[in-house]
């Protein structure tokens, strides 16, 4: 049914700036609205356009124009609108470089042979925006072209049964087919059913490293693929550079195209191409379809219905790539599940048993795999040491390199004489391999569970804690820390020595603790954790369990940005 408004008036919009200045548009619906998406009754195919501008709604007592907090605004008769305003006749109505006279006048009711929109309507930008984009083209042969911008919907010029067919066509064979190699040659199948004057056709996909245009499949009607299908780059870049949708009916006489090798070479008589455009409305690919016969030149209607299917590609070919990236995702994941459990079994999975001493630890990491790491390791004369350390960075490089301070720890500990032989052995080793910019924070304890006694090395690591019988807390070694590993090659470490009392605990840890942020982006510190420390439990297990439970407290849910890692040791009494 036609809207009908007061007094049983019809009505009507007059197209007064557009593409199609004088046709006249009924108002149908209760709501009316004016937009660059596909689904408003109104399509205006304008990148000033909002996606859903405006809306003219009607109730039982007149016509009111509603701007849909659109980016450029909404004009009735030359004044923007805040709110809903009423239409009265000869109303004006500005979207964008669109502009409409309401009325509700019988006399503007139409003719039995006037052309009258229906359901949708599709407008373009004014003649004059688009004749600044294809000045001198006037003299070209059959010249035709359809911008896309953030739009694809096709001109109701085009048989509806014809449009629908295309797109069930293309529909159906994209069904059930998701690789992005099938999905294209979907298309050109499609396209050649659709298109029976079509004897080439050509996929081209952009290359998101080169930034250049690949031909990912094609098609002839003799055979398919092979190097036979002939490709234009010269129609190809115009209609990507412009966004347009192209039509040439002879294209090697067509001014756009003059002194290019390609197009009178290859002997294209006819082409239609049309830029693929992803949701950003950027060109992401060509379909380019050719014929070769002057009696079956492609037409206007050929490309707008061309411009259709393309858009149900685009959508193909985007959901295609979805597909192959939740496939890459998917074995991702299951490879850093693996690296997990890998990285994992490098670490102690169980605390030292050693009499007179208790041994605790702790490790999680931010992301599936990390590059802190601490390790238990035996001498054959009953000495027991405890490393930690933390590659700079976090993830799969950080592991991979964890992994190599893993053996090469052991390595170093067991075959040189002191604790800072082993450690300027490390760095030697860290420092001439091709790491980059990588470096190595590690500090180490060596025990002699015999004499109670233990030694202590550092390379730019947090300085270890010691907590005495009385809860006093004190920062071990800080002045006589070297630098970290993978700096300078002949670097030499100190060692210090010091006796293992009663109730004694020493605390190896990484900046996972100590660099924990709350939700206001305050760090939780080496102080508080002295603190926590001075007054947690006395035994090493329950002091371990109760700074992992304040770091977390203390970041209120915020999620872990760094790996953590603690481990430590203490004397029983």
């Amino acid at each position: 049914m036609s809207a009908i408004g007061r007094g049983g008036r019809l009505a009507v919009l007059k197209v007064l700036k557009g593409d199609d200045p004088g046709a006249t548009i009924k108002l149908r619906d209760q709501q009316t609205i004016f937009g660059r998406h596909p689904n408003c009754q109104i399509v205006l195919d304008d990148a000033a356009v909002s996606r859903q501008h405006a809306q003219i709604v009607q109730n039982n007592d007149g016509f009111y124009l509603e701007d849909l907090k659109s980016r450029n605004g909404t004009q009735l008769n030359g004044v923007s609108i805040g709110q809903r305003m009423e239409l009265n006749e000869s109303d004006t109505i500005e979207v964008g470089d669109f502009v409409f006279q309401f009325s509700l006048d019988k006399s503007l009711e139409l003719d039995p042979g006037q052309r009258v929109e229906i359901a949708v309507v599709k407008l373009s930008k004014p003649a004059a925006d688009n004749e600044s984009k294809l000045s001198g083209l006037d003299s070209s042969s059959i010249i035709a072209t359809f911008s896309l911008n953030s739009s694809t919907q096709m001109r109701l010029g085009v048989n509806p049964e014809e449009k629908l067919h295309a797109i069930l066509e293309i529909s159906n064979s994209l069904r059930r087919v998701l690789q992005l190699d099938q999905v294209l040659n979907k298309i050109l199948e499609a396209l050649f059913k659709v298109f029976v004057q079509a004897d080439e056709g050509v996929v081209l996909i952009k290359n998101p490293k080169s930034d250049q245009f690949e031909v990912k499949a094609t098609k002839t009607r003799t055979t398919e693929g092979g190097d036979s299908t002939q490709v234009s780059m010269t129609i190809i870049d115009q209609a990507v550079k412009s966004r347009e949708a192209i039509l040439s009916a002879d294209a090697a006489h067509d001014d756009r195209f003059q002194g290019s090798m390609s197009v009178s070479n290859l002997k294209i008589r006819s082409v239609a191409c049309v830029p693929l455009l992803n949701t950003e409305d950027e060109a992401f690919g060509v379909i380019q379809i050719t014929t070769n016969k002057a009696k079956y030149e492609f037409s206007q209607d050929d490309l707008d219905l061309l411009v259709s299917v393309g858009s149900q590609a685009s959508l193909a070919i985007e959901n295609a790539k979805l597909h192959e990236a939740e496939l890459r995702s998917r074995d991702l994941e299951r490879e850093l599940e693996f690296a997990t459990k890998v990285q994992l079994s490098f670490l102690p999975n169980r605390r030292l048993q050693v009499k007179g001493y208790e041994f605790h630890h702790y490790y999680e990491a931010a992301h599936c795999v990390g590059g802190d790491s601490f390790d238990y390791i035996t001498f054959p004369d009953g000495k027991i040491a405890i490393s930690i350390a933390d590659v700079s960075g976090n993830g799969v490089p950080a592991a991979l390199l964890m992994a190599k301070l893993y053996s090469s720890t052991r390595y170093h500990l067991l075959t040189k004489p002191t604790l800072a032989d082993a450690m300027a052995g490390l760095n030697a080793e860290f420092t001439t391999s091709t790491l980059g910019f990588r470096f190595i924070t590690c500090a180490m304890m060596v025990i002699d569970p015999r004499k109670h006694e233990l030694k202590v090395a550092n390379a730019g690591h947090l300085p270890p804690l010691r907590r005495d019988a009385t809860g006093h807390v004190e920062a071990i070694g800080q002045q006589e820390s070297g630098m970290p590993f993978g700096i300078v090659y002949d670097q030499k470490f100190q060692e210090l020595t010091f006796s293992l009392k009663p109730d004694d605990i020493w605390l190896l840890y990484t900046d996972g603790v100590t660099e924990a942020l709350n939700l206001n982006d305050q760090l939780y510190g080496r102080a508080h954790l002295s603190d926590y420390i001075s007054q947690g439990p006395p035994e090493i297990e329950s002091l371990a369990t109760g700074i992992i439970g304040d770091v977390k407290t203390h970041c209120e849910g915020r999620t872990q940005s760094d790996d953590i890692c603690l481990t430590g040791v203490q004397r029983l009494p």
